[in-house]
């Protein structure tokens, strides 16, 4: 299964992600960053498991990114 890592403290809180594809992102109201919907926290990452079906959604997503902190590995 493919992992969605998103480098949560260096978000500029753009709010692209949440704009393509809201099932996995949310914008915090605390902080104004993105946090990743079910992602478990390790160290300053959130990691997710997905399914391979969303691989297309979430490469367009990391390549939306305009500072490059969201990376889908296989």
């Amino acid at each position: 299964m493919p992992t969605l890592i998103h480098y949560r403290d260096k978000c500029i809180g753009c709010n692209v992600c949440f704009e393509m594809w809201p099932v996995r992102w949310r914008m915090s109201t605390t902080d104004g960053k993105a946090t990743l919907v079910g992602g478990i926290k390790k160290k300053n990452l959130h990691i997710l498991r997905v399914s391979p079906g969303e691989d297309e959604i979430n490469v367009r997503v990391a390549n939306a990114c305009p500072v490059k902190v969201i990376k889908v590995q296989p």
